[in-house]
């Protein structure tokens, strides 16, 4: 329960809206853990967890609950959901309600916020480089379809075509598409064609991606080996470790500037402490998702939106790279400060605002709620 409670203190603290405008809910249905089902203190339901037509069916009638309570304008906003169940659900929900999976896409809007604005570092266009991923679950693939979203934005090409650009290491080695038959369905659309490989090392040494994008929660995964091989090929490698909590970070800010003798242009997922290296002081951005979701429910609903588009996703991750400075930059940063954060909150809102009026995807009468959440400007 703290999960959401959390999540909506921090749509109140960094994006202005009143608690009286928040309703945390957890979906209990029921536990495995046997530990819990024998322990009569436990206040959950003590029973083995709902799954198949059981858990869809009572999803179903708890989003149709709220629509039918609150109205079609109400933002539910998903969060821990497992990986099979969150990329069904926001595919099924997404269009009939208005949903948003932090998880996927919150997590994708910073991180490509992170990647347009490390491009007024390296130089280059988004389409011009090349993006690998170690961990293909909810965080890598939501990240990469962002990515393919916008090159296609950027430069009128397929979708189809903007994928071959971003490749994925999963547990069992490179997604290419020999594999696809055993693949589970979100993982599909990244099976390229090319040779398998199984460790992440020979997966660089093949594609010489000039991003690095850790979401794999295997902490330390990033071993000098393959930083080195990064930085063997590009002068400024672009290096991303974004699991979390710090013990799961797939390398720490230190090692990556160590290893790449100061050259890597770094964010991370977890805070880490400046770094001293060559005597400059480097202080690694954190790709935080308070940065997009507070701001980006904000324009959501003063906007009377009823439907979430990737295009608004898209307007926040733009907003937020534009808020990074030559300052920022010069100190390592590629993220804005976080002492920020009430007018970045408030820039996205109004740039995902006037994204959806854009799209037409909002109703033709605000929302009652909408009297309930504050601006932040």
């Amino acid at each position: 329960m703290g999960i959401p409670v959390g999540k909506l203190s921090l749509y109140t603290a960094l994006g202005g809206v009143r608690p009286s405008a928040c309703l945390p809910i957890t979906i209990d249905v029921g536990t495995n853990n046997e530990q819990l089902l024998n322990d009569e203190f436990y206040i959950g339901l003590r029973q083995r967890r709902a799954t198949g037509e059981e858990y869809h069916e009572l999803m179903e009638e708890f989003m149709d609950a709220v629509k039918q309570i609150y109205g079609e304008k109400v933002l539910i906003q998903f969060e821990d959901f497992a990986n099979h169940n969150a990329f069904d659900l926001l595919a099924k929900y997404s269009k009939s309600h208005l949903v948003f999976n932090d998880d996927i896409q919150g997590t994708a809007s910073v991180v490509l916020a992170g990647l347009l604005s490390s491009l007024k570092v390296v130089g280059g266009t988004l389409a011009e480089h090349t993006y690998l991923f170690l961990g293909a679950g909810e965080a890598g693939t939501g990240i990469a379809e962002l990515i393919a979203l916008e090159i296609s934005k950027q430069t009128n090409a397929p979708i189809e075509e903007c994928r071959k650009k971003v490749f994925l290491v999963d547990s069992k080695g490179l997604i290419v598409s020999s594999r696809k038959n055993s693949l589970q369905p979100f993982k599909t659309s990244w099976a390229h064609e090319r040779e398998p490989v199984t460790t992440l090392l020979d997966a660089i040494k093949s594609i010489r991606p000039t991003v690095l994008i850790g979401t794999s929660g295997v902490g330390r995964a990033f071993t000098k080996e393959v930083i080195e091989a990064m930085a063997s090929f590009n002068e400024r490698p672009v290096i991303f470790s974004l699991s979390n909590p710090t013990s799961h970070s797939e390398c720490t800010a230190e090692e990556a500037y160590k290893w790449t003798q100061g050259r890597a242009v770094f964010a991370s997922g977890s805070p880490f402490d400046p770094v001293e290296y060559d005597g400059k002081i480097r202080v690694p951005g954190q790709a935080n998702n308070a940065y997009i979701f507070p701001g980006f429910g904000l324009g959501v609903v003063i906007s009377g939106a009823i439907r979430v588009h990737e295009d608004m996703l898209l307007a926040a991750s733009e907003t937020l790279a534009a808020q990074a400075t030559q300052e920022n930059f010069d100190k390592g940063s590629i993220f804005p400060p976080f002492t920020n954060i009430r007018k970045i909150s408030a820039l996205i809102a109004a740039s995902v605002a006037a994204k959806a009026y854009e799209l037409g995807m909002f109703s033709d009468t605000l929302a009652p709620l909408q009297a309930s959440w504050n601006t932040c400007a």
